[in-house]
């Protein structure tokens, strides 16, 4: 029998019906005590490689699904840029394009649940990413995703007070004029730095807490302390390979962002894989 929509209220009901039933099949059949930190492993680079590599084949596999799905990535990218340029807000957008470092977990989560479901043989198709919502720990997620959200915020709040404590409080002419500022005097300097170094502290502080977290959550039947714990235990056990990971996904975000936002539909998404098989090769 083909499946329909059906209309917000029966969707909701049944995605809430499906959560319970998902939720007493756990509790009958898995002996796991959600306050119990899963038991971690030593991560080496052939993680990285080996996660990057699968997270390559899922896309392959799912590219026409996924692809599609991830135009909303660069369409997301536009909007944000467009309302700083507009807003005059100019000094903001290159926080802006870093900040999807901080919010990519997020973006992402849909891709894991498609990792997800693919390795344990399950049917794959776009409209599986928003069985995320249908999850019974979603709303552990969804607090997760507002201590995202709020560090990135944070993160605009502190850019414009490095701009202005080192160019001063009036906004550039325009993106040309902020960037010969920055390239060119001793302030533009001096605010490049502290605002990189301060970036890239946010930007740790969200890859330990939300990388393991984040798949963990959808997978097993964990309280967010115990997820968020899992992952900062997996950073604190592999600072090297970890902080490569991060490099990795940076790296990986400004080649993204370069091509007008439109490498992102290819980028996030075997980053977003990739992760959930880092996940995979961290956790027991």
């Amino acid at each position: 029998m083909p499946k329909t929509i059906g209309n917000p209220l029966s969707w909701t009901l049944g995605a809430l019906g499906s959560a319970a039933g998902y939720a007493t099949e756990v509790a009958a059949h898995s002996a796991a005590d959600p306050d119990v930190r899963p038991e971690t492993r030593v991560l080496v680079p052939g993680d990285l490689r080996a996660a990057l590599r699968k997270g390559w084949d899922d896309l392959a596999a799912m590219r026409s699904d996924v692809l599609f799905a991830c135009m909303l990535y660069p369409a997301m990218g536009a909007v944000l840029l467009a309302l700083a340029s507009q807003g005059n807000l100019t000094h903001l957008l290159f926080p802006v394009l870093s900040g999807f470092a901080l919010v990519g977990p997020v973006a992402a989560l849909g891709l894991y649940e498609l990792s997800r479901r693919r390795q344990a043989g399950q049917e794959v198709s776009w409209g599986a990413m928003f069985e995320v919502l249908r999850n019974p720990r979603f709303p552990r997620i969804l607090m997760l995703s507002l201590f995202n959200a709020l560090l990135f915020m944070v993160w605009l709040l502190v850019a414009d007070a490095i701009h202005a404590a080192t160019l001063g409080p009036d906004r550039p002419a325009s993106l040309m004029a902020l960037v010969t500022a920055a390239l060119t005097t001793p302030a533009g300097w001096v605010m490049t730095v502290v605002g990189t170094a301060v970036g890239a502290v946010l930007a740790a502080a969200v890859l330990a807490v939300s990388a393991i977290s984040f798949p963990l959550l959808l997978d097993r039947d964990v309280t967010l302390p115990v997820a968020v714990m899992t992952s900062v235990q997996v950073a604190r056990e592999n600072p090297g390979v970890m902080a490569t990971w991060g490099l990795i996904v940076a790296g990986g975000l400004v080649l993204g962002i370069l091509p007008l936002l439109l490498g992102l539909v290819v980028v996030l998404p075997v980053l977003g894989h990739a992760t959930w098989h880092l996940y995979r090769a961290a956790v027991v």
